[in-house]
């Protein structure tokens, strides 16, 4: 990377060879863990100009992490790709980039404000249950109202003052009042995102069902590749087919169906856009050993066909 103090999206690896590639072909970069002020498991810092995941993979290019980002702006109005959708954030919105989104930083925009970024794993597993780290159907874009982002600004602040200071603690209380800093920041941060959610689905509130959507949500995350079955899906979660649909309807507007196929179009797009395997291979990926019956699901869900999806983007 150009320099060690904390990057725009929280900093990059330091290998040589412009950081590691996914079988995809998509660069994924991890947590630099070397570069956190005595190598905790977050990084919170001021964006700015000249500032770059890694000398070798400049931000505007489509690229992984394998960590969170959030960025709180003071400045805008910024646009950013995430999993091929166009969001724009301005003074006073925050974006929250999850583990394993593809997403490219816009080089028309000029990134300023506070970004926050933080590795699986350094939080305890309730409270990344509590905060929702992994709630993929969240909006990435966040509006918060006036006191909402006092709140905000205040916790991430506090949080930039823990961070940085280094000496006053040991090492493990030091990273104990980082976690639970860091925790009470994420609260407020996830309660606007299920706010946020819920005002776009027109009032639909998440139910205890939730529970049921997040474990579906998973296991979709783990098995879409070779699983497109509602049925199969209920069967191994032990939820009947009427208790599913009601819980994603619930939790994201969709059918389980929909969710599914939105799903595997996604790393569809992916995989046409950043690689170059055959068409038929990428159809094998997502589940579709015959690249008729790929080509056919991809129009239906594009209006494109997969080969159109990929001209496009050449």
């Amino acid at each position: 990377m150009a320099d060690e103090k904390p990057q725009d999206g929280g900093g990059g690896p330091k290998d040589g060879g412009g950081g590691p590639k996914d079988g995809d072909g998509i660069r994924t970069f991890p947590f630099p863990v070397d570069l956190s002020l005595l190598g905790v498991g977050m990084q919170v810092g001021p964006m700015g100009a000249g500032r770059t995941w890694h000398a070798h993979a400049p931000l505007h290019r489509v690229h992984r992490i394998d960590f969170h980002v959030v960025m709180l702006f003071t400045g805008g109005p910024v646009r950013h790709m995430i999993d091929f959708a166009e969001y724009e954030a301005t003074a006073g919105e925050l974006l929250w980039i999850r583990p394993g989104q593809v997403h490219r930083f816009s080089p028309d925009s000029e990134y300023r404000g506070t970004v926050l970024t933080m590795q699986p794993g350094f939080l305890p597993r309730a409270t990344v249950e509590a905060t929702g780290l992994y709630r993929y159907d969240l909006p990435p874009v966040l509006r918060p109202d006036e006191a909402r982002l006092a709140g905000l600004t205040a916790a991430l602040e506090q949080l930039r003052r823990e961070y940085e200071d280094a000496t006053t603690l040991p090492l493990s209380l030091h990273t104990a009042v980082l976690r639970h800093t860091l925790s009470a920041f994420l609260l407020r941060l996830a309660h606007l995102a299920v706010s946020s959610a819920q005002e776009a689905r027109r009032g639909r509130a998440d139910t205890p069902g939730d529970t049921t959507f997040t474990l579906f949500r998973d296991a979709v995350e783990r098995g879409f590749a070779t699983n497109h079955s509602v049925s199969a899906y209920a069967d191994a979660l032990g939820y009947s087919r009427r208790t599913l649909v009601r819980a994603v309807r619930a939790a994201t507007g969709q059918t389980p169906k929909g969710f599914i196929d939105r799903r595997v179009v996604l790393e569809a797009k992916r995989l046409l856009a950043h690689t170059d395997m055959p068409i038929g291979r990428v159809g094998a990926a997502v589940g579709f050993p015959d690249a008729a019956n790929f080509s056919k699901f991809f129009h239906q869900h594009t209006d494109q066909t997969p080969a159109a999806f990929r001209a496009e983007l050449r």
